[in-house]
């Protein structure tokens, strides 16, 4: 059964500082990348330490996309934030963010 995705108010505040190419790689991503198996750490897909943002993070090329998932009542993947790697800084929302 494929996972739900959904994008928290945080998140959608954080793509809107994405341009629209951007915005349209980071959704396919997720799509293709969290739609099944989500908790299987890949080469883009990786459980994090521990941080007050996400236990799990996907790599879209220099965009990162912060998820939880939830699989009770319904299988869902939760995007929590959304930025930029720059270097060795994450800019979450226009701000750099430490993880």
């Amino acid at each position: 059964m494929p996972y739900a995705i959904e994008y928290l108010p945080d998140a959608i505040e954080h793509l809107e500082a994405l341009d629209a190419n951007q915005r349209g790689v980071l959704f396919d991503g997720v799509r293709e990348q969290l739609t099944h198996q989500p908790t299987v750490g890949t080469r883009n897909r990786k459980r994090m330490r521990a941080n007050p943002l996400a236990p799990w993070e996907l790599r879209v090329g220099p965009l990162r996309a912060f998820y939880d998932v939830q699989e009770e009542p319904t299988p869902t993947v939760r995007i929590v934030a959304v930025g930029i790697k720059e270097g060795n800084q994450v800019r979450i929302g226009g701000k750099v963010v430490q993880l």
